[in-house]
């Protein structure tokens, strides 16, 4: 008699532990968002980020590079792969493009890394698609319990935006020094 009980406990627990290990949730939106208190004008701030989008930004081949000095906005869209695997464990690598757009704010800045969008190609037709679009169908995939597609995938989309993110974040905290000769002396009066 134990052993039924046991047996019908443990089926149970299996049973409500089985759908946890699904991925069965809608896609989470893939971009890195940050919002940066800084002293600096915005025209400073602007330039910098225009420096780095041009000179620094290292997501080649980059396109759609839009500054605009008006609205101190710089955008431009850069490339990147990700590389779901097939059954076999063979990397299959596609292309990935994404947007870096910044913005300057009355108290500092904003910059996204955002609106991935993945190149597919069927037949001789290449398109784009949302890459939460493609990680859905990787999900609903009846081999991603082997492969864990969605899962490699959105991992390596979530650290190429962080990996942008973090390059910029640090480009713009070191910002330049005007007169290398003052750096910790103090300051005379004239």
């Amino acid at each position: 008699m134990k052993k039924v009980v046991l047996g019908f406990l443990f089926g149970g627990l299996l049973a409500l532990t089985a759908p946890a290990h699904g991925q069965s949730e809608p896609v989470a939106s893939i971009e890195s968002i940050e919002q940066v208190s800084n002293d600096n004008t915005t025209a400073t701030l602007y330039l910098r980020a225009l420096d780095w989008a041009e000179n620094h930004f290292t997501k080649l081949p980059k396109t759609a590079f839009k500054p605009d000095a008006s609205a101190h906005e710089v955008r431009v869209t850069g490339t990147s792969k990700v590389t779901p695997v097939t059954v076999s464990g063979k990397e299959q690598p596609m292309v990935v493009y994404f947007d870096f757009i910044f913005k300057t704010t009355s108290q500092g800045y904003d910059y996204r890394v955002t609106n991935f969008k993945i190149v597919t190609t069927t037949g001789k037709t290449v398109e784009t698609k949302s890459l939460e679009e493609y990680i859905t169908q990787l999900t609903a995939d009846h081999n991603d319990p082997k492969t864990h597609n969605a899962r490699r995938v959105t991992a390596q989309a979530n650290s190429l935006a962080s990996e942008v993110a973090l390059s910029f974040r640090s480009y713009m905290n070191n910002t330049p020094v005007t007169e290398e000769g003052t750096v910790g002396l103090p300051a005379t009066e004239h």
